[in-house]
């Protein structure tokens, strides 16, 4: 078959990339696949980062695409379109997390030919951060789909919230492998500058308001001088309101900050000194850190919204407090380490769910639900 992705690769950095590259190279061992990418993915008063391009040392693996698509300018909509029809797929694939992309991707996916089969990869129906205007264009892209993916359940009910008809499937979010193999503690340890012998709980990831990074800070206020916390990731907008919270912990010697954008070569160093990373979020659908912490065989404390108690509280492979408070995460932490059994235990999980998780089942599922449509 013909297989079109349209969405960002390679120049753009993270998840949604690596998602896409791993996606185009599973693929592509049985198909004929070509990727399709924006020219412009947002301007740049919308992106909150440094920087929405992969940089010399970020190490990135290169997918060959046409960069087509300029979010901000319609004109590039009708040529993108033009551009995937001459190609000829049997199969166009979508990506869809905010509803910026909606007027774009819904506008193509809706002039596509018949004999073409749209299918829309949801790891977002209503963003984590919404707007009054995200139903409505929601609903315009969906317009344009013949079938959705989505990578968790709650998502998939947030989709027939709005399409109540929509034909659809909930495949589970692959691990990524592309990160190498794990480092001995004591080298990763060493290599981060971090006290040995310590209880390591890692934050990682990029910083939004919606990810909780300041109800983990409080949380490690009552934490005793057993345990330090890493912070690795690129604030996306001010850390002022988290540097201020790490300025008045009594435990802020033992907080060891990396605010930067992680190259994929170094994200092995940070879960390698980790015991348990811990996800403290407000909101969430489903994450694809718990992916890279599945790959490093870390097990996981997250908070019991969206997706995450389905992905992993419920698969037994991490901790899924009650609440979403300092206290409760606090608790969690504490339980966590006081019972070494447990950690075993969701080990053992880990290495189950990363057979269950492979790119290639991914897409041999993702096929099958095509051919029903």
């Amino acid at each position: 078959m013909r297989i079109a992705i349209l969405s960002c690769f390679y120049p753009f950095r993270g998840g949604i990339s690596q998602f896409n590259a791993s996606l185009y190279g599973e693929l592509g061992k049985d198909h004929v696949v070509k990727a399709f990418s924006f020219k412009r993915q947002y301007p740049e008063f919308l992106f909150p980062g440094k920087t929405q391009y992969v940089t010399p040392d970020d190490e990135a693996v290169p997918v060959e695409a046409d960069a087509l698509l300029d979010t901000a300018w319609p004109f590039s909509y009708i040529s993108t379109l033009k551009a995937i029809k001459a190609w000829n797929p049997d199969i166009l694939i979508m990506r869809y997390w905010m509803s910026w992309f909606a007027p774009s991707l819904g506008f193509i996916g809706r002039h596509m030919p018949k004999g073409c089969k749209v299918i829309g990869i949801l790891d977002n129906v209503i963003p984590h951060e919404p707007h009054f205007f995200d139903r409505p264009l929601t609903k315009y892209f969906l317009s344009g789909c013949d079938g959705c993916v989505t990578l968790c359940g709650e998502v998939a009910q947030d989709l027939l919230d709005i399409k109540p008809d929509a034909t659809h499937k909930v495949l589970y979010h692959p691990l990524y492998s592309h990160f190498g193999e794990k480092l001995s503690r004591e080298e990763a340890e060493q290599t981060l500058g971090l006290a040995p012998g310590k209880k390591n709980i890692l934050f990682f990831g990029l910083i939004r308001k919606y990810k909780g990074l300041d109800i983990l800070l409080k949380a490690f206020d009552r934490l005793g001088d057993d345990y330090q916390l890493i912070v690795a990731g690129e604030p996306y907008g001010s850390f002022d309101e988290y540097q201020k919270i790490i300025d008045a912990s009594p435990n802020k010697e033992r907080i060891h900050l990396f605010p930067q954008y992680i190259k994929d070569s170094e994200v092995k160093k940070y879960f390698s000194a980790a015991d348990v990373t811990v996800l403290p979020y407000r909101s969430a659908t489903q994450s694809g850190i718990s992916s890279v912490s599945y790959h490093f065989e870390v097990p996981m404390i997250v908070t019991s919204v969206g997706g995450l108690k389905e992905t992993i509280g419920d698969r037994g492979t991490g901790i899924t407090a009650k609440e979403v408070t300092p206290e409760c995460i606090r608790e969690e932490i504490e339980n966590y380490f006081a019972q070494p059994s447990l950690k075993e235990d969701f080990i053992e999980n880990i290495r189950r769910e990363k057979i269950r998780l492979s790119w290639s089942r991914f897409c041999r599922e993702l096929l099958d639900f095509v051919h029903t449509i």
